[in-house]
């Protein structure tokens, strides 16, 4: 068995991969047309009635209001670059957080024309729902996005539609710890997929209550370390730390963010990049 490697600038050991996912402001409410209320929420409420959660609704403008802004001190400070998955309708409403990923020079990635779910969409509607995606950040951040990453699912058509679009990579993919091409979806026009991963991912001190922030720093810790470790050992792989505005962004756990942050920019030989310069750097090294 073949263990993956893959060769990063400089002989870095590690690439890490901060991804910072915007969906405040594109969740799913009936204000918005939607059938009923955002299921995702930290209070733990849900019905399955068309009336508004006024108290969700503004647990994520918190993320807009409260958190953003030290995600982004934090950011700043450290002089590391980031990744934004952004709904683009999220920009929209909140053009401050356009502005600021537009000043830091960092990635603007696709999440969608709003935080919804795209697996319910004919192709048709899907492939507009891209295009407005990619026509409204180019607007708000001055950049068009070259990569994508779906609500939690996505069709048959997706990969398609993107390549046809001219995206240039794909993360909705968990499969591996190094980039790879897709060359079967469309014969002769491959796209790179750049694995994300959810087990580091602030999502899941919101979906498992009992994991703390001092548990989720210490988890991502480790998976540095080992990652790190087999970057020593000849075989450089990549991270990927998912954050959320509403999430991470509170007061009670952006400390464990920033103690990531000292850890890993401490260590020598580690790249810390955007998505998309993976992927142009994995094209050039392994060109499809």
């Amino acid at each position: 068995m073949q263990e993956e490697r893959i060769e990063w600038p400089n002989g870095a050991k590690l690439a890490l991969s901060i991804v910072v996912n915007v969906e405040e402001g594109s969740e799913m409410t009936v204000a918005r047309g939607d059938k009923g209320m955002e299921p995702v929420d930290e209070l733990g409420i849900h019905l399955k009635m068309p009336i508004r959660n006024y108290g969700n609704e503004s647990n994520y403008l918190y993320g807009i209001k409260a958190g953003a802004p030290r995600i982004v001190k934090l950011l700043r400070n450290y002089g590391v670059k980031a990744s934004w998955t952004v709904a683009a309708l999220s920009l929209e409403n909140h053009p401050e957080i356009a502005k600021a990923i537009a000043e830091l020079g960092h990635e603007p990635v696709s999440h969608g024309w709003r935080w919804i779910h795209q697996f319910k969409m004919n192709e048709a509607d899907e492939r507009e729902f891209i295009r407005k995606a990619v026509a409204s950040i180019q607007k708000t951040v001055g950049v068009r996005p070259m990569g994508w990453l779906s609500r939690y699912l996505h069709t048959d058509n997706t990969r398609r539609l993107l390549i046809e679009e001219g995206f240039s990579y794909h993360m909705d993919d968990y499969s591996g710890d190094v980039p790879f091409w897709d060359r079967t979806t469309v014969p002769g026009k491959p796209i790179a997929i750049v694995p994300y991963q959810l087990d580091t991912n602030d999502m899941k001190m919101w979906i498992d209550p009992a994991m703390s922030p001092t548990q989720w720093l210490d988890y991502a810790r480790q998976c540095f370390d080992q990652l790190y470790r087999e970057g020593e050992a000849g075989f450089p792989k990549m991270m990927s730390l998912g954050l959320h505005l509403r999430i991470i962004g509170r007061p009670g756990r952006i400390w464990a963010l920033e103690e990531f942050l000292k850890y890993a920019t401490a260590k020598r030989d580690v790249w810390i990049t955007t998505r998309q310069e993976i992927a142009q750097h994995f094209a050039k090294v392994s060109p499809p």
